[in-house]
């Protein structure tokens, strides 16, 4: 199959272009590299069933040729990106989905939308199901990325019920892996981070907050089996093994030893969210999905991709959230 993939240079696009040209499909990647990097894919220079076209989404774009699948994953993601960007995080998620879904109306192509645990706002449900509504707060900082998303996914399953697009919808809990950067600002790469350079390791709040954290090839996995899948309600990807921020801290500090970093407590950043953790009942239902990998086994795969990438290039890591 001939599949785009928007934002295909960035953390999580870059894992699914992998995976796509491992089962011997083309890819077309497009990236405008605000948040993504073009050394992600650097191993398939020269690969026929790799095209890269350098292009910001939020503008038109014509993609010659047939086009089986359009996976929108375009847009930045993480907290220190979207409050960089706000204009461009409200576009990419406006504008820039209404031309994806454009381009795969005119191929008859299906489309796969990148949504975010993010929808939910700071949940008043826990966990969190695909049936609750949210509660975010619009104009709150962090509502460039809550609303865009938002805004997003009704857009989908606007052209979804008026045009008869097949269309799918993935709501993105926390992922990690190999190819995050490390000043990406989230919670694991930031700690990873801090800890490998000695640093004190900064917790907002109290680090009663909690989150669950996803191993990347459970969620290409998920990604991938959604692609397939005649499903086109939102669907949560993520691990429902819950942890607290510092329970996390206490672990990475645990497994990377010696390096005299301790915890500091910070103030806690408006509307960052109480709780987060996926109900994953639909995705065990519709596609046989759980999470495989645990918290564990993969920061043990995790942490030398940061060393790594430290030691080739030393910067100061933004605030984690």
């Amino acid at each position: 199959m001939r599949i785009v993939i928007t934002g295909g240079a960035g953390f999580i696009g870059s894992h699914l272009c992998r995976r796509l040209i491992g089962e011997s499909h083309q890819v077309v990647c497009v990236d405008n590299f605000l948040t993504g990097k073009e050394s992600n894919l650097a191993e398939f220079a020269g690969n026929p069933r790799l095209s890269l076209i350098r292009h910001d989404m939020s503008r038109p774009l014509e993609i010659s040729g047939d086009v089986d699948y359009l996976l929108h994953f375009a847009s930045p993601a993480s907290p220190a990106d979207y409050l960089r960007y706000p204009i461009q995080t409200l576009k990419i998620g406006s504008l820039g989905t209404l031309n994806t879904l454009g381009i795969a109306k005119s191929k008859g192509a299906k489309f796969l939308l990148a949504s975010t645990s993010e929808v939910y706002g700071d949940p008043q449900v826990h966990p969190q199901k695909e049936s609750y509504w949210g509660h975010v707060n619009p104009i709150g900082p962090r509502g460039v990325y809550d609303e865009a998303k938002r805004f997003a996914e009704a857009m989908t399953m606007a052209y979804h019920r008026e045009h008869k697009l097949d269309t799918r919808i993935i709501r993105i809990f926390n992922t990690y892996g190999p190819y995050m950067r490390t000043n990406d600002g989230r919670a694991i790469p930031a700690f990873v981070s801090q800890v490998l350079r000695g640093e004190a390791l900064t917790i907002f709040g109290d680090g009663s907050q909690t989150r669950s954290f996803c191993y990347i090839d459970d969620l290409v996995e998920g990604i991938v089996r959604l692609m397939r899948a005649d499903h086109h309600d939102p669907t949560n990807i993520g691990n429902p093994d819950e942890r607290t921020v510092l329970e996390l801290a206490k672990l990475i500090l645990e497994l990377i030893p010696g390096t005299g970093s301790r915890i500091e407590l910070r103030p806690l950043p408006v509307d960052d969210p109480k709780q987060r953790c996926p109900d994953t009942s639909v995705a065990r239902r519709v596609l046989g999905w759980d999470a495989k990998v645990s918290l564990i086994d993969g920061l043990r795969k995790t942490i030398p991709w940061f060393r790594e990438e430290l030691r080739r290039a030393p910067t100061l890591a933004p605030q984690p959230s």
